[in-house]
């Protein structure tokens, strides 16, 4: 197979994909040799700077995506106000930042640093499969663990947690605007009581 070819399929693939396509995949449509997915990619995303395309290949949950350069995301988003893309509320940011950051984690521990009760938003991500039960912990009552999704990765569009903005970058970009401030001390307030609580606690078990 010619090597013009093999990036036209590719780049079929990442088209219809709904979900990242990972070398794993590629391996199961090409027969008997898999190209190499990441040297492919590689490619087409210079083809597309020479060519000055609006679009780019990015490496996300493991896979790689076909994806908008975020210059366009404005007129996107007008177009998907009223799409079936998924939507979250702010109750739903709170709580999906407070597992992204300290997962696994109970709802116990995510109440006690939003201070509300959380148990329809929880069920609301899970609907979502944005988030999903790890295990149980050892604790009083083995309260059900959460944890992010590959989908909560597509969502935000990262590869893995690890790219997620550290407490400090997030806290130096909310200085500038003062009502945020409050909000900001009492997420770090409760992610540090947390880990005070962790560090305290019995290790988890899943189950």
């Amino acid at each position: 197979m010619r090597e013009s070819e093999i990036k036209s399929i590719i780049e079929a693939l990442l088209f219809a994909s709904p979900e990242p396509l990972t070398q794993a995949k590629a391996n199961g449509i090409f027969s008997p040799t898999s190209p190499n997915l990441k040297k492919v990619i590689e490619e087409l995303n210079s083809q597309y700077i020479s060519e000055n395309h609006s679009f780019e290949i990015r490496h996300v949950a493991g896979g790689y995506q076909l994806v908008s350069k975020d210059i366009y995301e404005p007129y996107i988003r007008k177009m998907l106000s009223k799409s079936g893309r998924i939507s979250l509320s702010s109750a739903s940011m709170d709580c999906l930042s407070i597992i992204a950051y300290k997962q696994p984690i109970s709802r116990y521990e995510i109440e006690a640093i939003r201070g509300v009760d959380s148990s329809g938003v929880l069920k609301t991500l899970l609907n979502k499969n944005i988030i999903k039960i790890k295990g149980r912990g050892t604790g009083p009552g083995r309260p059900l663990l959460y944890q992010t999704t590959n989908v909560f990765l597509e969502y935000f569009g990262i590869n893995r947690l690890s790219d997620l903005p550290k407490l400090k970058e997030i806290t130096e970009l909310m200085d500038s605007d003062p009502s945020l401030g409050e909000q900001i001390a009492v997420f770090e307030d409760g992610l540090a009581d947390s880990e005070t609580k962790d560090s305290q606690s019995p290790e988890i078990t899943a189950g």
